[in-house]
């Protein structure tokens, strides 16, 4: 269509968002969230290793139901994908926390995920794909890292303008997501050969939901525990990138 999703959304969108960060975002903001360790195993293992091993056991009780097949494929193949590329950055700034760590794991995850996934799709479903590993990897790199390196290095440059006018970085942010969000809609039920009766879309968008609220609030009593280590900012970076999952990117 007109707004060139293919194009506005894959590299222009996802770049704005991390350039977006890189500006807003102090450098030492950032050094220190890459040292998080504890944090990053955390929502790498929840999202690669734990989400798909549970979605496959609750698939398992869901394979006896009348919901269509390839609907509860479609489920495990989402599972089986890494964090977000830029949700999860933004609803995690959207509401004050942990965005350098919000940013790492986006990222990191991504590219982890360009071999994990795979893997995964191939242990649950039985079957996968090749990879175009390097255009892929190159993608990522030219939209994530790039712009957030950008973004750094203008940040020197105008940061007293920056701290002086506080310029909307939240609002652009989410503007950008919510166009995001409104191409993948369109894109996904422009196709004219999707066959789905309505009794396994409604009970799969519960589904959805009912998993999403539950692993939410699951990461949430486990990264608030007294001996986790994790700060009320951590807890939203862990809540959002562990539970969210790179539709794009799948």
């Amino acid at each position: 269509g007109p707004l060139k999703p293919e194009i506005t959304i894959t590299y222009i969108a996802v770049s704005a968002i991390f350039f977006n960060s890189g500006l807003s975002l102090k450098t030492e903001e950032l050094t220190s969230a890459l040292m998080h360790v504890k944090l990053h195993l955390f929502v790498q293992i929840f999202t690669l290793v734990f989400f798909p091993t549970a979605i496959w056991l609750f698939l398992q009780l869901l394979s006896i139901t009348p919901i269509n097949e390839w609907l509860l494929k479609g489920l495990q193949t989402v599972g089986c994908m890494p964090p977000p590329v830029s949700s999860a950055v933004i609803l995690t700034k959207a509401v004050g926390g942990n965005e350098a760590a919000a940013i790492f794991n986006s990222a990191f995850g991504s590219f982890l995920g360009i071999v994990v996934t795979p893997l995964l799709l191939l242990l649950f479903l039985g079957s996968s794909s090749s990879v175009p590993f390097t255009s892929i990897f190159s993608q990522l790199f030219m939209t994530v890292v790039v712009p957030l390196i950008i973004g750094q290095i203008v940040r020197r440059y105008i940061r007293d303008w920056l701290e002086r006018k506080k310029p909307p970085f939240g609002a652009i942010s989410s503007c950008v997501l919510l166009m995001i969000i409104y191409t993948t809609f369109c894109d996904t039920f422009a196709n004219p050969n999707i066959d789905l009766d309505k009794f396994s879309l409604i009970i799969i968008v519960f589904i959805i939901f009912s998993v999403q609220m539950s692993f939410m609030f699951l990461t949430f009593l486990f990264s608030t525990r007294n001996d986790s280590g994790f700060t009320p900012a951590d807890t939203v970076a862990i809540i959002f990138c562990s539970t969210h999952k790179s539709l794009t990117l799948g």
